[in-house]
């Protein structure tokens, strides 16, 4: 089991903001919330995502995951915020598990409006949070002008500037490493 303390560190920016873990008010949200990510993406559109995951993983070690999620489950929403959900993905998706200790998971919650970047504890040895928060806010800020897509290519683009910015003095033997998918989840 991750150990959330040691392994990653999370920032996060939201629209609400919760005071509890257990809210009723948050799982009616997201039970009634009935939009998908088809409304904001098209299947084109995924394709560019994972194409800005590929250019920003070039030259370093960093690996970039991206979830996007309509709304919290059903069954998990009134105990589980989207930043506890987003520290679970990030386990469950194996991004810890990256050789260097250099995985980010980029996690959007559309029926909240929630951006969280979830990181390894190798990359947070080497950034400072004010970074990741102004990435989470000028994705926000694009998403509420509709750029959905463009918002999180331009969120991934800044990951990758940070991490090659970190972590291009390591060398990589086999640059064709992919250890994560470039391809977005979408829940």
């Amino acid at each position: 089991m991750v150990d959330k303390k040691e392994s990653a560190h999370i920032i996060t920016h939201s629209k609400y903001k919760y005071g509890q873990d257990q809210s009723l008010k948050r799982w009616f949200k997201h039970a009634f919330y009935f939009t998908q990510p088809s409304r904001f993406f098209a299947k084109s559109d995924y394709d560019l995502i994972a194409d800005a995951v590929k250019q920003a993983e070039e030259g370093h070690i960093g690996e970039i995951q991206v979830v996007i999620e309509a709304h919290l489950p059903i069954k998990m929403a009134f105990y589980q915020n989207p930043t506890h959900r987003a520290r679970q993905l990030f386990a469950e998706l194996g991004v810890w598990d990256t050789e260097h200790n250099s995985g980010i998971l980029l996690y959007i919650n559309l029926c909240e409006s929630r951006v969280e970047i979830v990181f390894d504890r190798g990359v947070q040895q080497h950034t400072e949070a004010e970074r990741w928060s102004t990435i989470c806010q000028n994705i926000i800020i694009k998403m509420q002008k509709q750029q959905y897509t463009s918002a999180i290519q331009q969120g991934v683009q800044e990951i990758g500037s940070v991490l090659k910015q970190y972590y291009s003095d390591l060398r990589i033997q086999d640059e064709n490493i992919n250890e994560l998918s470039n391809q977005p989840t979408i829940l």
